[in-house]
């Protein structure tokens, strides 16, 4: 049940509502509790949650004319800029707290494949739990 919960908060965490699932990692393995399992629950689920943010950036340029469309226009253009200079390799850096959510939602404006994007996104977020799971092993 742990690593359910475990996977849902990573989830929720990889989209645009706030949530700290390194929290909730480092929580459970001062419990105790499997670090391949966590490590694994933490990553898929966070991954996961990317996709979500893909598939909305996907379909996201139909309601651009939209009165409640998200993101302003210029906003959208810098978004899409930024992305075209640094490429998909930016994606290995969509665990990044400040922008990561917003890299993942502007890969699927960019209409990045999606096999490709859950490789790279994958590998970001997979390195950075297994950090954590480091730190907090040698704090607990």
């Amino acid at each position: 049940m742990e690593y359910l919960g475990l996977f849902a908060g990573a989830f929720v965490a990889a989209t645009l509502v706030p949530f700290s699932s390194e929290l909730a990692l480092g929580g459970l393995l001062a419990a105790g509790f499997d670090p391949a399992g966590l490590w694994f629950a933490a990553t898929a689920g966070n991954t996961a949650g990317s996709v979500v943010n893909w598939g909305i950036g996907r379909y996201l340029l139909h309601f651009q004319e939209k009165a409640w469309f998200p993101v302003r226009p210029d906003r959208l253009e810098r978004y899409q800029r930024g992305f075209n200079r640094f490429g998909v390799w930016s994606l290995l850096f969509a665990w990044l707290p400040a922008g990561g959510d917003a890299l993942t939602l502007v890969a699927g404006v960019m209409r990045v494949p999606l096999p490709l994007f859950v490789l790279l996104v994958g590998i970001g977020k997979g390195l950075r739990y297994l950090a954590v799971t480091g730190v907090a092993l040698a704090l607990f």
